[in-house]
Protein backbone atom coordinates (compact mmCIF):
# COMPACT_ATOMS: atom_id res chain seq x y z
CA UNK A 1 0.00 0.00 0.00
CA UNK A 2 1.41 3.32 -0.69
CA UNK A 3 1.61 6.30 1.45
CA UNK A 4 2.65 8.68 -1.21
CA UNK A 5 -0.80 11.00 -0.50
CA UNK A 6 -0.42 10.66 3.31
CA UNK A 7 1.11 13.72 4.94
CA UNK A 8 5.00 13.30 5.72
CA UNK A 9 5.43 12.42 9.54
CA UNK A 10 6.14 15.73 11.51
CA UNK A 11 10.03 16.11 12.73
CA UNK A 12 9.71 16.95 16.46
CA UNK A 13 12.39 17.77 18.76
CA UNK A 14 13.31 19.29 21.97
CA UNK A 15 11.46 23.20 22.45
CA UNK A 16 8.13 21.89 20.60
CA UNK A 17 5.26 22.22 22.37
CA UNK A 18 1.31 20.87 21.45
CA UNK A 19 0.42 18.28 19.10
CA UNK A 20 1.63 16.36 18.35
CA UNK A 21 4.08 16.30 21.76
CA UNK A 22 1.13 14.74 23.94
CA UNK A 23 1.00 11.83 21.39
CA UNK A 24 4.88 11.17 21.12
CA UNK A 25 4.67 11.30 25.29
CA UNK A 26 2.00 8.62 25.34
CA UNK A 27 4.31 6.58 22.53
CA UNK A 28 7.02 6.68 24.62
CA UNK A 29 5.29 5.30 27.84
CA UNK A 30 3.74 3.27 26.01
CA UNK A 31 7.43 1.87 24.98
CA UNK A 32 8.50 2.11 28.84
CA UNK A 33 9.50 5.56 29.10
CA UNK A 34 8.30 7.34 32.13
CA UNK A 35 7.67 10.64 30.74
CA UNK A 36 4.79 13.40 31.82
CA UNK A 37 2.68 13.79 29.22
CA UNK A 38 2.52 17.82 29.32
CA UNK A 39 2.89 18.37 25.80
CA UNK A 40 5.86 20.55 26.38
CA UNK A 41 9.27 18.54 24.58
CA UNK A 42 11.46 19.36 27.51
CA UNK A 43 14.79 17.46 28.65
CA UNK A 44 13.05 14.65 29.85
CA UNK A 45 11.14 13.45 26.76
CA UNK A 46 14.27 14.60 24.91
CA UNK A 47 16.42 11.79 27.42
CA UNK A 48 13.66 9.15 26.04
CA UNK A 49 13.64 10.09 22.94
CA UNK A 50 17.30 9.61 22.26
CA UNK A 51 17.20 6.05 24.78
CA UNK A 52 14.66 4.65 22.42
CA UNK A 53 16.55 5.68 19.19
CA UNK A 54 19.58 3.59 21.04
CA UNK A 55 17.43 0.56 21.70
CA UNK A 56 15.77 0.72 18.17
CA UNK A 57 19.61 1.68 16.42
CA UNK A 58 18.23 4.31 14.93
CA UNK A 59 20.49 7.62 14.72
CA UNK A 60 20.38 9.17 18.17
CA UNK A 61 19.80 12.39 17.53
CA UNK A 62 16.99 13.68 19.52
CA UNK A 63 14.71 14.33 16.59
CA UNK A 64 11.24 12.45 16.06
CA UNK A 65 11.30 12.23 12.23
CA UNK A 66 10.35 9.30 10.00
CA UNK A 67 12.45 6.65 10.81
CA UNK A 68 11.30 7.29 15.09
CA UNK A 69 7.95 7.44 14.26
CA UNK A 70 7.54 4.12 12.43
CA UNK A 71 10.07 2.43 15.07
CA UNK A 72 7.52 4.04 17.94
CA UNK A 73 4.18 3.65 16.71
CA UNK A 74 1.92 0.55 18.03
CA UNK A 75 -0.62 -0.82 15.79
CA UNK A 76 -4.08 -0.71 17.98
CA UNK A 77 -7.65 -1.85 17.98
CA UNK A 78 -10.85 -2.56 19.49
CA UNK A 79 -9.76 -4.32 22.55
CA UNK A 80 -6.35 -2.76 23.09
CA UNK A 81 -5.65 -0.37 26.14
CA UNK A 82 -2.89 1.37 27.25
CA UNK A 83 -0.96 4.32 26.18
CA UNK A 84 -0.46 3.84 22.78
CA UNK A 85 -4.43 3.96 22.86
CA UNK A 86 -4.17 7.41 24.71
CA UNK A 87 -2.20 8.72 21.99
CA UNK A 88 -4.91 7.38 19.09
CA UNK A 89 -7.24 9.57 21.90
CA UNK A 90 -5.20 12.13 22.30
CA UNK A 91 -5.80 12.89 18.51
CA UNK A 92 -9.15 13.08 18.17
CA UNK A 93 -8.97 15.34 21.20
CA UNK A 94 -6.78 17.66 19.32
CA UNK A 95 -9.10 17.16 16.38
CA UNK A 96 -12.30 18.19 18.66
CA UNK A 97 -13.07 21.50 17.34
CA UNK A 98 -15.77 21.86 20.10
CA UNK A 99 -13.23 23.43 22.60
CA UNK A 100 -14.74 21.40 24.96
CA UNK A 101 -12.78 18.64 26.21
CA UNK A 102 -16.06 16.43 27.79
CA UNK A 103 -17.62 16.70 24.18
CA UNK A 104 -14.54 14.78 22.70
CA UNK A 105 -13.21 11.69 22.62
CA UNK A 106 -12.27 10.69 26.07
CA UNK A 107 -9.00 9.68 26.45
CA UNK A 108 -9.02 7.13 29.05
CA UNK A 109 -6.49 4.45 27.43
CA UNK A 110 -9.51 1.99 26.52
CA UNK A 111 -10.41 1.06 22.65
CA UNK A 112 -13.75 0.82 22.98
CA UNK A 113 -16.74 1.33 20.84
CA UNK A 114 -16.66 4.92 20.33
CA UNK A 115 -12.93 5.16 19.82
CA UNK A 116 -13.42 2.27 17.14
CA UNK A 117 -16.22 4.67 15.72
CA UNK A 118 -13.93 7.68 15.35
CA UNK A 119 -11.17 5.65 14.03
CA UNK A 120 -13.54 4.47 11.12
CA UNK A 121 -15.01 8.24 10.58
CA UNK A 122 -11.71 9.32 10.23
CA UNK A 123 -10.29 6.43 7.83
CA UNK A 124 -13.29 7.19 6.13
CA UNK A 125 -12.77 10.47 5.63
CA UNK A 126 -8.82 10.02 4.60
CA UNK A 127 -10.60 7.05 2.05
CA UNK A 128 -12.82 9.78 0.07
CA UNK A 129 -9.25 11.59 -0.55
CA UNK A 130 -7.08 8.50 -0.77
CA UNK A 131 -8.87 5.64 -2.47
CA UNK A 132 -5.92 3.16 -0.85
CA UNK A 133 -6.57 4.21 2.68
CA UNK A 134 -8.93 0.70 4.11
CA UNK A 135 -11.41 1.93 6.64
CA UNK A 136 -10.92 -1.35 9.16
CA UNK A 137 -11.04 0.13 12.75
CA UNK A 138 -7.33 -0.08 13.07
CA UNK A 139 -4.97 2.15 13.35
CA UNK A 140 -1.64 0.88 12.03
CA UNK A 141 1.11 2.67 9.91
CA UNK A 142 -0.65 4.43 7.54
CA UNK A 143 -3.28 5.61 10.49
CA UNK A 144 -1.00 6.98 12.67
CA UNK A 145 0.72 8.75 10.19
CA UNK A 146 -2.24 10.76 8.73
CA UNK A 147 -2.92 11.23 12.72
CA UNK A 148 0.44 12.47 14.18
CA UNK A 149 0.61 14.92 10.69
CA UNK A 150 -2.19 16.42 11.40
CA UNK A 151 -4.37 15.46 8.68
CA UNK A 152 -7.81 16.61 8.85
CA UNK A 153 -7.51 18.45 11.73
CA UNK A 154 -8.49 22.28 10.03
Amino acid sequence: MTTSAISPWPLVRQGAQHHPVETLQYLLRARGHNVTVDGIFGPATDSAVRAFQQQKGLAVDGIVGPATWSALIITVRQGSQGDAVRGVQEEFQFRNLSGDPNKGLQVDGIFGPQTDAAVRGFQQALHQEIPSVTVDGIVGPVTWQALVSGMLSG
